[in-house]
């Protein structure tokens, strides 16, 4: 049986290049880059190497990326730093993003008691702009405003440069869970005035338990964690230096390929479409992950017109791995947070699946994946 594996928004499979540069720095650049001796010092250059050249990628200063373990925990010290050091008393967010922004959120407002309110989105799943923009009008509070740039599970792209636009006008901070983004669309964070975002570098080819978070030039960063004050100060605890490379270099070979791999991905997702409209009419595409303009390249999400709920597990016997939400739920009974936000009671009971592709998806992939959905459907 061959494995096909169409779970990219959860986790893509390493570079090897990614892999080589990994293997060589941990057995020829072991030093702890906080040492002064002369293993320290170059592995202390290492990871400020790999900082300037991610930096560059995104028209910013290294100053600007601060290393972390995830993109979760990119999100949390940005929306912790933003209560606790940036005098932010009020978050706007949706009850569509990723549980690293809305449970953190929701923490924020439980024990620093902030405000926390959240922009309609439609049954689409788009953000209600002119609702953003009289939430933003109603108070003179100090804002932050979190709203994931693509959704992890329906795959909607949110406007960044209107709502980065609205935020300055309003005088508001503009904090965005870039996760999916990173690697896959360019992002000049210089035309776009976002304030933070974040990356976490196996959603691009790279090694898991590495990210990184930007702050905007000018913003202090109060640390969540305590005790060596690397990461000038930003997040105490000894950099991985081969996951630092490893991130790296998968960055610049996705930042490298991004047009090349777009083509070749939007064409096995048009393609796959197709397909399963061959299947059934009323199958259908949840938020605007159909939607080739406005929906994330990368992301199918089905929605099937039937009720069964051993749907996914019957694909993973079939060594075809999908997800029935965001990885972070799967193994959940409470479903899908994101549908629950935008589907009626009846289409919500409906069996969905997310699929996601990257560059090592095959056209092979599609066929053999339809074939098994005619099967069980």
């Amino acid at each position: 049986m061959n494995a096909i594996y169409l779970d990219n928004a959860a986790t893509t499979q390493m570079y090897p290049e990614v892999i080589e540069v990994m293997q060589r720095s941990m057995a020829e650049n072991f030093g702890n880059p906080s040492s002064t001796h002369q293993f320290g010092r170059k592995a202390k250059a290492t990871v400020e190497t790999a900082r300037k050249n991610i930096a560059k990628h995104f028209n910013v200063s290294a100053a600007e990326i601060i290393f972390t373990s995830s993109g979760t925990e990119a999100d949390n010290l940005i929306l912790q730093n933003a209560v606790l050091n940036l005098g932010v008393t009020r978050i706007i967010t949706t009850k569509t993003e990723h549980h690293a922004v809305l449970h953190t959120c929701e923490f924020l407002q439980k024990r620093h008691q902030i405000a926390l309110e959240f922009v309609a989105v439609d049954i689409s799943g788009n953000i209600d702009l002119v609702h953003l923009e009289t939430l933003l009008k109603s108070s003179e509070e100090k804002t932050l405003v979190s709203l994931m740039m693509i959704n992890n599970e329906i795959g909607n792209l949110l406007p960044m440069e209107v709502v980065a636009n609205l935020c300055q006008s309003n005088k508001a901070l503009f904090h965005s869970d870039t996760v999916q983004v990173i690697g896959h669309y360019p992002l000049d964070l210089q035309s776009i005035k976002v304030d933070f975002i974040v990356a976490s570098a196996h959603k691009f080819h790279g090694p898991k338990g590495v990210g990184f978070a930007f702050f905007r030039k000018g913003f202090g960063i109060m640390p969540m964690l305590h005790g060596g004050d690397q990461e000038k100060g930003a997040r105490s605890s000894t950099e991985s230096v081969h996951a630092i490379v490893g991130m790296e270099k998968a960055l610049e070979i996705a930042q490298n390929a991004i047009e090349k791999d777009k083509k070749q991905i939007l064409d096995l997702k048009v393609y796959f479409i197709s397909e399963l409209q061959k299947i059934s009419k009323e199958i259908l595409f949840n938020g605007l992950s159909g939607d080739l303009e406005r929906g994330s390249y990368t992301i199918l999400n089905v929605r099937f017109p039937v009720k069964n709920d051993m749907l996914l597990f019957s694909l993973d016997i079939a060594g075809i791995a999908v997800s029935g939400g965001s990885a972070c739920q799967s193994g959940s009974n409470s479903g899908s947070h994101v549908l629950s936000e935008i589907l009626f009671d009846a289409e919500e009971a409906k069996t969905s699946i997310r699929f996601s592709f990257s560059r090592f998806t095959q056209k092979e992939d599609i066929d053999l994946t339809v074939l098994k959905l005619k099967e069980l459907l």
